[in-house]
């Protein structure tokens, strides 16, 4: 258990692509990919784990996580919406990505939405959550060692907890898109 502070470290929790980071101009997909690469590098479980491919690209493309892409360059917006999939991709299906992101697709199209401010409150909240996630891991530690039996047990129910933990994020996460399903088509939730 001593290990997990060192492995917390390690994780990089606040690994993000920021708005300064992202440039003024339109990128190609290589262009795109490096700057993906460069941002999420410390976040790979590998050094063989890609964070970005230009197939994932397409893919969010044919599947219509991303509005149109012009002249084969990638906007701002563009990269603001891969990095949203990137973080979303780890819990959520590729069709309830598509759910969730659906509406603000639309939005960014119409040009309804100040884009830049929703990013930055992302950005906050994901600061906010990694604050939050090294203080409940503390409190998982102690539980953790008053419940374990010996040194064997200590870490099968340490990640047996967290995966237990991830579970119920990634159902409620799944929850809520089903809300957006029901609205969109208009049906009565029971």
């Amino acid at each position: 258990m001593e290990k997990i502070n060192q492995i917390l470290e390690q994780l990089d929790l606040d690994s993000n692509l920021r708005l300064e980071e992202i440039p003024q101009i339109d990128l190609y997909m290589d262009q795109v990919i490096q700057l993906f690469e460069n941002t999420f590098a410390d976040s790979k479980r590998n050094d063989e784990e890609k964070v970005l491919t230009k197939t994932m690209i397409n893919n969010y493309a044919k599947g219509k996580l991303l509005f149109p892409i012009k002249n084969k360059k990638y906007s701002k917006e563009h990269l603001i919406l891969i990095s949203l999939i990137y973080q979303l991709k780890g819990a959520l299906s590729i069709y309830d990505i598509k759910v969730t992101l659906d509406g603000l697709n639309k939005r960014i199209v119409k040009e309804d939405i100040d884009l830049d401010s929703f990013y930055q409150n992302y950005l906050t909240l994901t600061g906010q959550n990694a604050v939050d996630f090294k203080e409940d891991m503390n409190e998982r530690i102690t539980k953790v060692k008053e419940e374990a039996l010996d040194s064997d047990t200590e870490q099968v129910l340490m990640i047996s907890s967290l995966v237990h933990m991830s579970n119920l994020y990634r159902r409620l996460a799944e929850k809520l898109v089903d809300e957006i399903v029901v609205e969109k088509e208009g049906k009565r939730h029971r």
